[in-house]
């Protein structure tokens, strides 16, 4: 199966969900429909190369937690755990400059830059370019437009996160589903397939190819959907690498992407250079 259909019996989208999740990506206009190619970038360890609700905590009174909070996680809830990191932090007054600030300063992933200057400089039927994160929305939006790469992105889907009168930052589960792979809040499997979907409707015919770049766990997930003319971009030794690698190990053929390990950006290029070549 590739990600343009769904065999069935296995829609493993709620209504509830799938609603949630076309709100979300109903925050821009209808893109054109004239690019060939698909490509998904995941944000936490991937285009920046910490993870935004680790480094936020450095906005925090002596830049910890106490143990008390930090015992309150449990494995697949870690939405709910955020925003109770969050209500914390508002509660010992840290302002929303602060929590900018910690954000703007994560460092990019090793060519992830160059991958962006590469993707803006490509003929513009070439790439439709979208982010899927379990991060949020402020996190995401401060630091591309701190790097000057918002514009880049078609469609950003990622948990809702917004400051209330209060001073605040309130985070909200992006939605529901049914994949037992993936923490309660958030299956980018669900994302990608809706996406491709509706995008394939609305362009009246496929992408050529469609691109993963990604390093996580819930990375692995939307990519066991792609199909043979799709490509894995698995951020090489970390978790989407390993379980690619153990896929391929235990059941030969299973996984039809191909799979590219990434160490920078930079080898994201060499690759997509070689496709946007193609007629």
């Amino acid at each position: 199966m590739n990600c343009f259909g769904s065999p069935p019996g296995e829609d493993v989208t709620p209504p509830r969900s799938r609603r949630s999740a076309n709100n979300m990506a109903a925050n821009s206009a209808t893109p054109p429909s004239d690019r060939r190619f698909l490509i998904i970038f995941d944000f936490d360890e991937t285009i920046v190369n910490e993870s935004s609700d680790d480094v936020v905590v450095q906005a925090a009174p002596g830049q910890n937690l106490p143990a008390w909070l930090k015992d309150t996680y449990r494995p697949g809830h870690y939405n709910e755990y955020m925003q109770r990191v969050l209500a914390y932090m508002a509660e010992k007054g840290v302002p929303e400059s602060a929590i900018r600030s910690v954000i703007e300063k994560i460092p990019a992933s090793p060519g992830m830059l160059a991958l962006f200057q590469f993707l803006r400089h490509c003929p513009p039927q070439d790439f439709e370019v979208v982010l899927a994160s379990d991060a949020n929305t402020f996190f995401i939006e401060s630091w591309l437009r701190r790097v000057g790469a918002r514009q880049l992105f078609v469609k950003i889907f990622t948990n809702p996160a917004t400051f209330d009168k209060d001073g605040r930052l309130v985070l909200r589960p992006f939605h529901s589903h049914s994949c037992l792979r993936c923490p309660e809040n958030m299956c980018k499997q669900v994302i990608l397939r809706d996406y491709v979907m509706r995008r394939t409707q609305e362009r009246g015919r496929p992408f050529q190819r469609v691109f993963y770049v990604g390093d996580g766990a819930n990375d692995f997930c939307p990519s066991l959907i792609l199909g043979p003319r799709d490509t894995a971009f698995a951020r090489r030794d970390y978790p989407m690498h390993r379980l690619i690698t153990e896929i391929h190990e235990a059941r030969p053929g299973e996984f039809k992407a191909v799979t590219v390990p990434w160490a920078s950006g930079e080898d994201v290029v060499e690759r997509l250079r070689k496709h946007a070549e193609e007629k």
